[in-house]
């Protein structure tokens, strides 16, 4: 998820405030990590030279003058469009334990050892995780649980394998030696 689209999607809801952005943020999509204030006025500032944000009127304040944001007929198009655009599955962190592994192996490491502790941490998120969803007060925080609870399964499962191929992949990956 990136973070101009979702200001742009809540700024489609009315006008707001970068503070108020930010508490719509953080109380819809913070949960795993609440946004910093800093990001989104760079972000603001960002789609107001974009031209998908505008600045609809300025209020003093005890501090600053504050800034009201409108999204722009630009940014609501924008916004259509990322919506309608299917995203590609991200398998980031299967790459990077196939990579950790083969490495691993290539080495004369321990690679048994290396997806055991994987194992453990990721079996540690889960727990984590189902608690999360059990003391979930809302259906958004309980649907974001389940959705990371299902990538941490996923991860385990390919763990799994990997450990039953291991012998397999260091024959290959001892044959491959210097090439």
């Amino acid at each position: 998820m990136t973070v101009s689209y979702t200001l742009l999607g809540l700024l489609e809801e009315g006008d707001r405030h970068g503070y108020d952005l930010k508490q719509a943020y953080d109380r819809h999509f913070g949960a795993a990590k609440p946004i910093r204030f800093g990001q989104v006025y760079r972000t603001l500032a960002q789609l107001v030279r974009d031209g998908r944000v505008e600045v609809a009127g300025v209020e003093p304040g005890a501090g600053p003058d504050r800034k009201r944001y409108a999204i722009t007929p630009e940014g609501v198009t924008d916004l259509d469009r990322w919506l309608a655009e299917p995203e590609d599955p991200q398998p980031q962190l299967q790459a990077v334990l196939f990579t950790k592994v083969t490495l691993a192996l290539m080495s004369g490491r321990p690679a048994a050892e290396f997806l055991d502790a994987q194992r453990a941490r990721h079996l540690a998120a889960m727990r984590a995780l189902t608690a999360m969803r059990r003391e979930a007060v809302s259906a958004q925080d309980a649907l974001l649980a389940d959705y990371q609870l299902f990538h941490v399964e996923a991860d385990l499962r390919w763990i799994e394998h990997a450990a039953g191929r291991l012998p397999a992949l260091a024959e290959e990956v001892g044959d491959a030696g210097g090439s």
